[in-house]
């Protein structure tokens, strides 16, 4: 049998694999202790020959050897190879495991979905339940050496009352050279449209079920045929394992102790017995062992899968189940909660703590928030709080929409990255101040600069005269660049919404800058102002 110690580290304890360590069965000592010896008796027999038959010109020309190997050995990857190897023979060990058939779903739909009481209806059941495990044993006779050696031969299945020996002379007739394990899967098909056609399975959505059910146990068939055919890349297993022999090869002649009055680095001591050599060859040829029991887990080792029981269980238990318990239905009666609203189930006095734990509610369950910060908000003031933001900062708000309204990143990311920046220069930037500025500027058109984009000019007389609009958003004297494709539509509406926005401020604040505007003080200040513009 498998070697099963699950309950023994049931619970999690000091030094709890401890007890595991002296496990013989299935252990690592069982499987290694050959190549074990091995090593320390050639590695000993090095060792004396080194020190008791060599001359001293012969010593001195191992001792170089030993260092040149144990300087080269770090070149081999051992753990790289070797742990990807393992965790790719895990997978396909536990996923060959996922894939044998078992007839549990199946005997259940066959049980409820073909009906009769009669030795008809009960011929049909247990012919078709024994057509499906006949086509386990099939498949894992091909691939079990342990299945192989209980049905050598056909006459053996016979035998067993797996097939009849007329259903032989049919098996046997079908020349094909390829695995007839399906043969019996066919005949199950057979059987069910057979009663069907009786009336046994009333509707053909229980036929479906039945024959999907039938599918994936057939599929499961299939994939144990394929593990077996299709095996781990042969040259990946032979790269692994001259890894290993040849690194631990080269351990033997350049771990060896050296004498230390040559004065050799890290050659300072002399133990006789390599410890941590040995250590490493225990932890990483037992890594190669693993790879090779779990390669193949339907052989005869000590933690194979035990085939033979999986035959016997399945075989006994589908039979029960299509026939002993066909129909078979305990006296229904109340239970003893059936009056009780909340039924809670006894617990031992071994389990009673579980009662005095809470009952789990969720992460957040306890999460302590202010009382201040628990009140509901109403939304008027929320809204209030958003159009003032607005307000405050309308340029924030149109480059948001500028940039939500940018249809590719990768193509149109750059264009309108600087068209975005080039307005929000015309819509930032303030007139100068200085009402002598317009000198400057008309000296930048002297000077040959006759399109002032870089500044604005603040004169109030003049053609190029830039004002700036009651709400405070800056009308340019050069009309702006228009832009092709949908860009310009969004632009346009952006512009419109922003307009829209500024118009909804109060009539105390239009008041209040119309009488700044109207201040002669201020009017020397600021350039002229303008009502926004209208949709």
């Amino acid at each position: 049998m498998t070697v099963t110690y699950t309950a023994r580290v049931a619970n999690a304890r000091f030094c709890g694999f401890s007890k595991l360590l002296l496990a013989w069965k299935g252990s690592i000592y069982k499987v290694l202790y050959k190549e074990f010896l091995a090593f320390f008796a050639i590695y000993t027999a090095i060792s004396i020959t080194y020190r008791f038959f060599l001359l001293d010109d012969q010593k001195r020309y191992f001792e170089k050897l030993a260092i040149y190997c144990n300087h080269y050995a770090s070149l081999i990857p051992m753990s790289f190879v070797l742990g990807f190897y393992v965790t790719l023979v895990v997978n396909r060990w536990w996923s060959q495991y996922t894939c044998i058939p078992l007839p549990d779903r199946l005997m259940c739909v066959l049980s409820g979905g073909l009906q009769g009481g009669d030795e008809r209806g009960r011929l049909l059941r247990r012919t078709m339940m024994r057509y499906a495990s006949l086509s386990a044993l099939l498949i894992l006779r091909s691939v079990s050496t342990a299945v192989f050696k209980r049905f050598p031969t056909m006459d053996h299945v016979v035998e067993a009352g797996f097939m009849t020996r007329e259903e032989r002379k049919k098996f046997e007739n079908l020349q094909s050279p390829y695995n007839k394990y399906w043969m019996p899967c066919v005949w199950f098909t057979n059987l069910a449209a057979v009663a069907r056609c009786e009336g046994r399975i009333k509707d053909d959505n229980t036929l479906k079920l039945l024959l999907e059910e039938l599918n994936a146990f057939r599929g499961n068939c299939s994939m144990l045929f394929h593990y077996d055919m299709i095996s781990v890349p042969l040259v990946y297993t032979q790269v692994v394992t001259l890894a290993v022999y040849s690194f631990f090869l080269v351990c033997l002649i350049g771990r060896q102790f050296l004498d230390p009055t040559q004065g050799y680095p890290g050659h300072d001591l002399d133990l006789y017995i390599p410890i941590f050599t040995l250590l490493q060859f225990f932890f990483y040829t037992g890594w190669l062992k693993v790879a090779e029991q779990l390669i193949n887990p339907f052989g005869e080792d000590d933690d194979d899968f035990e085939t033979n029981w999986l035959i016997d269980r399945n075989f006994q238990v589908s039979m029960m189940a299509v026939d002993e318990m066909y129909g078979d239905l305990p006296i229904l009666e109340r239970d003893r909660y059936w009056n009780d609203s909340n039924p809670r189930p006894p617990y031992t006095a071994a389990t009673l703590f579980v009662l005095r734990k809470p009952s789990f509610q969720g992460s957040t369950f306890d999460m302590a928030i202010p009382k201040e910060e628990m009140h509901f908000q109403p939304l008027e003031d929320i809204a209030e709080n958003l159009e003032e933001s607005r307000s405050r900062y309308p340029n924030q708000a149109l480059l948001t929409r500028l940039l939500s309204a940018a249809p590719s990143p990768t193509g149109l990311m750059g264009g309108a990255l600087r068209r975005t920046s080039a307005q929000l220069q015309r819509l930032t930037r303030s007139p100068s101040p200085d009402p002598n500025s317009s000198s400057s500027s008309s000296s930048m058109d002297d000077d040959g600069d006759g399109d002032n984009r870089g500044s604005v000019p603040s004169g109030l007389c003049q053609d190029t005269q830039s004002t700036i609009c009651s709400c405070g958003g800056f009308i340019s004297p050069y009309p702006l660049p228009r832009f092709e494709g949908d860009m310009e539509e969004r632009e346009a509406k952006t512009e419109k919404e922003d307009g829209k926005d500024w118009q909804q401020q109060t009539e105390k604040e239009k008041r209040d800058e119309q009488e700044e505007q109207t201040d002669p003080h201020t009017a020397q200040k600021d350039p002229l102002q303008l009502p926004c513009p209208q949709d």
